[in-house]
């Protein structure tokens, strides 16, 4: 593997996946100050492996920073429908930052802006990304020097996206996965698209004509059902398609990303960090770390 590549990890994606795969069976690993770790401890396992797999030159590590970001001043009911967070969840969201910060690695969050807008911004700043997450928007940023992998089985297993392979997989460029979200609609971010276009058509669609400004240029040569549904959304879908868009050019505070996102693991510190919070991470985590 490349050594000069950057790690970016979606850390909520990380925490959200193993905080679940562990509370189903009430295994909440609460520490000494009576504060539940189950995903602060699978965070950072995982992104301890991740480091072992990459051997990456830098990492940085990005958060969404509260519920309310700039798409709620465009849309009032942007990600509104979702329930909230389980009570034991509440508090890892700032003590694994804090964790973070003690063991040394580089991470950011804007409030009023999501984890994936800073990742969209890092990937127009600099080349030979591995960006991880779970979270399938984020292939509208593929390009040929940065890849995504999304979380499949535990640690170790992904799905490795490539700008080639999307090409193939889905036959349309990455970008234009914008167009398709818009067209489909993203129900868990609360936003509708069109209503009775799902993703086969979407695809279908926009591997057509390319994008949606150039389908509503053409509505006359869509089916009637199809033309139908576009008319009676036209609203939600002009939305759809700001919403399901990436901002690149949110404020991230490249110095200090240029300064703390280069790795020099010290296993010996990391260990000392996650005992002073008793967290319960076995040291073969650490000891396979060889940067």
């Amino acid at each position: 593997m490349d050594n000069d590549r950057t790690l970016v990890i979606d850390g909520m994606a990380l925490l959200f996946r193993h905080f679940f795969a562990t509370s189903f069976r009430n295994q909440f690993m609460i520490n000494e100050a009576g504060v539940p770790t189950n995903g602060i401890q699978g965070m950072i396992r995982h992104t301890l492996k991740l480091v072992e797999i990459l051997k990456p030159a830098r990492m940085v590590i990005t958060w969404d920073m509260g519920s309310e970001t700039i798409r709620n001043e465009w849309f009032k009911d942007y990600k509104k429908n979702r329930t909230a967070p389980p009570e034991e969840l509440i508090p890892q969201f700032d003590y694994v930052k804090e964790v973070i910060d003690d063991i040394g690695f580089c991470q950011t969050g804007i409030k009023g802006y999501e984890a994936d807008d800073i990742i969209g911004t890092l990937s127009k700043e600099y080349d030979d990304l591995i960006i991880v997450s779970g979270d399938r928007d984020l292939l509208q940023l593929l390009d040929g020097t940065n890849d995504i992998w999304l979380t499949k089985k535990g640690f170790t297993e992904y799905n490795m996206y490539t700008k080639d392979l999307f090409e193939t997989q889905y036959g349309i460029h990455p970008e234009q996965f914008i167009d398709v979200k818009a067209l489909m609609g993203d129900p868990g971010d609360g936003y509708f698209g069109v209503k009775g276009i799902g993703e086969k058509t979407a695809l279908k669609l926009i591997r057509e004509h390319g994008s949606i400004e150039q389908l509503l240029l053409k509505l006359d040569s869509l089916t009637p059902s199809v033309r139908s549904k576009i008319e009676a959304d036209r609203v939600s879908l002009d939305m759809s398609l700001r919403l399901a868009r990436i901002i690149t050019d949110v404020p991230v505070d490249i110095n200090l990303v240029e300064t703390k996102s280069p790795l020099s693991i010290n296993p010996s510190h990391i260990k000392s960090a996650l005992e002073s919070h008793n967290l319960t991470i076995s040291s073969r985590y650490v000891d396979t770390l060889d940067l």
